[in-house]
C-alpha cells in the first residue's frame, strides 16, 4: 500500500524547488546576456533588488497554481511519459507568457529578436528544470511499481473464469502493473470458480473487505455479458470512492468516451471518473467555486427579498433541504428556497411535482418558473457536493426505479451533479419516472461529451431559460 498524499507532496515540493531554481538561473542569465536592461552595476545588486526578490518569492507560487490547473498532481502513479512531457511543456509555456507580460514587458528591447530570446530563454530554463525533477520522480516510481516494491491492494469484482484468469495474470507478470490482488467479489448471476486461493466475498461484504485489506483499486471483470447485473454491481461500487476499472474486452456496455488507464498488458478502462482531461476537471472545479462565490455575493439582496416574500406568503421555513445522491453515489443535503407548503410530502412519501400542483405556493410558482428556488445550491457547489453544470441529482427512491429500467444511469455517478444540466435545458422538469428516463438520455449524452465549452453552452441556455421564464 502506497501513501498517495506523500507521493503527491514530493511532486509539489519538487516543482516548487525547481521553479525557484529556474527563476534564479534565468535572472542570472538575463543579467549576463543583457546587462544593459538591468540598470544595476553588478549581479549581486541586481539579484538583491526588491523587484527581483519579490519575483523570486511570488512567481514560483504563480507557477504552482498553473501546475495545479494542468492536472499534473491528480494521478501521481499512472503517469504517461509522453503526456508528462506535453503537460510540462505547455504549462511552463503558459507560465512564461504570464511572467513576460506581467513583469518583463518593461524590460523589452527595441530589437524584437532580443525579446524573443528572453522568452525562449525563460521557457527553456523552466521546462528543463521542472521536467528534470519530474522525470526523476516518475522514473523512480515506475521502477518501484514494476519491481513489485510498491503495489496497490486490489479487489477483482468478478469471480468467474475471466476474473480469476486476469487475477492470476496480474499476479505473475514479469513486470508488475502494481496490482496486488487481495481477493475476489462475486457478481450475482455468474458461475463462480471454485477452489480459489484468495479470499472471496459477496457484494454485500465488499465494504468490510475494502477496510480489512486497505483496498485502493477495484477491477470489474464480468465473465457473462449481462449489462443489467454488471451495471447494478458497478453502481454499488461508486459509494466506496475508489478507482474502478474494467476490461474492455469483457465489458462492452460502457460509454465510448472513456480513459484507458493502462497500455501495458490488458488495457483497463477507468469508469470512476469522467473522460474530461485532468486539467479540465481542475479548471471546472476552480471556476465552479469562483463563480458560486460571485453569484452568492451579487445576489445576496435578492436572497433577502425572496426570504421575506416566502415568509409573508406561507407558513414555514425559508429554505428547504432534501437528501439527494451525488458524486460516487454519496448522499448529501441539497438546498432550495421553499416553493411548496410545509410538509408537502406527508409520511415522507416521495412525490414529484406536476403542472398546477396545489402544493406549490403563489411565490413558489414564480420562483420555480424563473428557477430562483435553485439559487441556494451555489452553496452546495462551494461545499463540493455539486457542480454548476452536471446531471441533476435524484433521490434514492427514484434512482432505484430508473436503474431497473436503464442500468446505465449508474454511470452518472462518475461526476458531481449540477445545478443545471443538458437534461434541464433540453427537457426540463420531470413529473414522473417515465419522464426521468426520457431526460436521462441527455445526461448520458453530456457525460460522453463533457468539456468546458459544453458547460459554457449549457449555462448560456440556462440563463436564456431563466430570462424567458420557460421553467415550470
Amino acid at each position: 500500500m502506497i501513501n498517495q498524499n506523500i507521493q503527491r507532496t514530493k511532486y509539489v515540493i519538487g516543482d516548487f524547488v525547481s521553479s525557484n531554481v529556474a527563476w534564479f538561473c534565468y535572472n542570472c542569465l538575463r543579467y549576463a546576456l543583457y546587462p544593459e536592461h538591468s540598470g544595476f552595476a553588478s549581479l549581486g545588486t541586481f539579484l538583491s533588488s526588491p523587484i527581483v526578490l519579490i519575483g523570486q518569492l511570488g512567481f514560483p507560487l504563480m507557477m504552482m497554481s498553473i501546475y495545479y490547473l494542468s492536472g499534473y498532481y491528480n494521478d501521481v502513479y499512472h503517469k504517461s511519459r509522453l503526456q508528462e512531457v506535453f503537460t510540462t511543456f505547455w504549462s511552463t509555456g503558459i507560465v512564461t507568457l504570464l511572467i513576460f507580460f506581467l513583469a518583463l514587458i518593461n524590460d523589452t528591447s527595441p530589437r524584437r529578436r532580443v525579446n524573443y530570446e528572453m522568452i525562449c530563454m525563460l521557457w527553456s530554463t523552466l521546462f528543463v528544470a521542472v521536467y528534470a525533477v519530474r522525470c526523476m520522480f516518475t522514473s523512480y516510481t515506475s521502477h518501484m511499481i514494476k519491481s513489485r516494491r510498491w503495489s496497490f491492494n486490489t479487489l477483482i469484482v468478478g469471480r468467474g473464469s475471466a476474473g480469476v484468469a486476469l487475477g492470476h495474470k496480474l499476479s505473475t507478470m514479469p513486470r508488475s502493473l502494481g496490482y496486488n490482488i487481495q481477493g475476489y467479489v462475486s457478481i450475482p448471476g455468474e458461475n463462480d470458480v471454485k477452489d480459489v486461493m484468495l479470499p472471496c466475498y459477496t457484494l454485500d461484504q465488499i465494504q468490510e473487505a475494502c477496510h480489512a485489506h486497505d483496498i485502493e483499486e477495484l477491477i470489474v471483470v464480468p465473465t457473462r455479458q449481462n449489462p443489467e447485473s454488471v451495471l447494478a454491481a458497478v453502481n454499488r461500487l461508486f459509494e466506496l470512492d475508489l478507482p474502478i476499472k474494467v476490461t474492455p474486452d469483457h465489458f462492452n456496455v460502457m460509454l465510448p468516451k472513456v480513459r484507458i488507464s493502462d497500455m501495458v498488458g490488458d488495457p483497463l478502462v477507468d469508469i470512476s471518473s469522467s473522460s474530461m482531461s485532468e486539467s479540465g476537471k481542475n479548471i471546472k472545479r476552480v471556476l465552479d467555486v469562483f463563480l458560486s462565490v460571485i453569484v452568492l455575493l451579487i445576489l445576496s439582496p435578492l436572497f433577502l427579498a425572496v426570504a421575506i416574500a416566502i415568509k409573508l406568503d406561507s407558513h414555514g421555513p425559508v429554505f428547504y433541504s432534501q437528501e439527494r445522491v451525488g458524486y460516487h453515489n454519496v448522499p448529501f443535503m441539497i438546498y432550495k428556497f421553499r416553493s411548496m407548503v410545509q410538509d408537502a410530502e406527508r409520511n415522507n412519501s416521495p412525490q414529484l411535482t406536476s403542472n398546477n400542483d396545489p402544493r406549490v405556493t403563489r411565490v413558489g410558482r414564480f420562483l420555480r418558473k424563473y428557477r430562483i428556488d435553485e439559487l441556494p445550491q451555489f452553496w452546495n457547489v462551494i461545499k463540493g457536493d455539486m457542480s454548476i453544470v452536471g446531471p441533476r441529482p435524484e433521490r434514492q427512491y427514484y434512482i432505484d426505479q430508473i436503474i431497473k429500467r436503464v442500468p446505465s444511469y449508474a454511470l452518472l455517478h462518475q461526476v458531481r451533479p449540477g445545478i443545471t444540466s443538458m437534461g434541464m435545458v433540453k427537457y426540463g422538469y420531470a413529473q414522473n419516472v417515465d419522464e426521468m428516463v426520457e431526460r436521462l438520455k441527455y445526461d448520458l449524452l453530456y457525460l460522453e461529451n463533457m468539456s468546458l465549452i459544453n458547460d459554457f453552452k449549457i449555462m448560456v441556455y440556462t440563463i436564456k431559460t431563466i430570462v424567458t421564464g420557460k421553467g415550470m
